[in-house]
């Protein structure tokens, strides 16, 4: 299955509520830590929902 890597580059210090949590449930709690995820519709939702906050890298 294919994979995306995602790297946080902003912080979620006076974020909404929803977006901490999504930030969470994908792995990232700091600036620059990184997480490689499985390319699926569900993780697609999340990473839209704090796409101002992240970086996303298509893995193959």
């Amino acid at each position: 299955m294919p994979k995306v890597r995602v790297t946080q580059i902003k912080s979620a210090l006076g974020r909404k509520p929803g977006q901490k949590e999504t930030l969470l449930g994908l792995g990232l709690k700091t600036i620059r830590r990184t997480r490689e995820l499985e390319d699926t519709p569900s993780v697609r939702g999340m990473l839209r929902k704090v796409a101002h906050l992240i970086k996303v890298e298509e893995l193959s």
